[in-house]
């Protein structure tokens, strides 16, 4: 079975994680999404509190990769863009490369709430005012990675989809309205890149969800 789609976390990651492996080098050697491989970290941290201060330690008698002229390129572009229009890009943005640097901008402010933010996008960062984002928006990405765990948990108990409308628990109503708006949101092209991929390795089969008349399960 792909290891993507085993429950989370990964042993084998976590290990990894453990022994001072960044999430992207543990990503490169098992050739997964480094969103596939943070989602289980996130998952691991959760239930192994001490797990960061163990990854931190053993990380600082390790090499850490920086990040490529490229990617070093891309911050500067973005320090210059906000510069320039007194703002942070948006994600709904009529123009592509504004939609792509704050997908960019996204994933630093993940790397960040994980504690793997590289040293040199951090101080590059600290020149963009407010680009952590508000403690709602915090929240708001807490509870998303909160509730796709929850549904992942409902399918592994042999559960169908839940459904939003007509369910037989709170529960079920919960995550039936939450995956509804993301399949919502995912085909008006509202929803990050990055979850859809979250999403496909926690939960495969989540766009399509249940086929219509089939009964549910027992």
């Amino acid at each position: 079975m792909d290891r993507r789609l085993r429950r989370a976390p990964d042993a084998e990651w976590v290990l990894m994680y453990r022994l001072g492996l960044s999430r992207r080098r543990i990503a490169a050697l098992v050739r997964a999404e480094p969103a596939t491989v943070g989602y289980h970290l996130v998952i691991a941290r959760r239930q192994d509190p001490g797990l960061e201060a163990k990854h931190q330690a053993a990380a600082g008698a390790a090499p850490v990769p920086h990040p490529s002229p490229a990617d070093l390129a891309r911050l500067d572009e973005l320090i210059a863009w906000v510069e320039a229009e007194g703002r942070l890009p948006s994600d709904r943005s009529g123009q592509r490369s504004e939609r792509s640097m704050a997908r960019w901008l996204a994933a630093r402010r993940r790397e960040a709430a994980e504690g793997i933010l590289d040293p040199a996008y951090r101080d590059g960062l600290a020149h963009v005012p407010g680009w952590l984002g508000t403690r709602r928006e915090s929240e708001d990405e807490a509870r998303w990675h909160h509730r796709l765990a929850q549904l992942e948990d409902f399918r592994h108990e042999g559960n169908d989809w839940p459904r939003h409308k007509e369910c037989d628990s709170e529960r079920e109503h919960a995550l039936g309205v939450w995956i509804h708006t993301q399949r919502y949101k995912n085909r008006r092209g509202e929803l990050d890149p990055v979850k859809v991929k979250l999403l496909d390795a926690a939960v495969p089969g989540w766009q399509a969800g249940r086929t219509r008349g089939r009964p549910r399960r027992r």
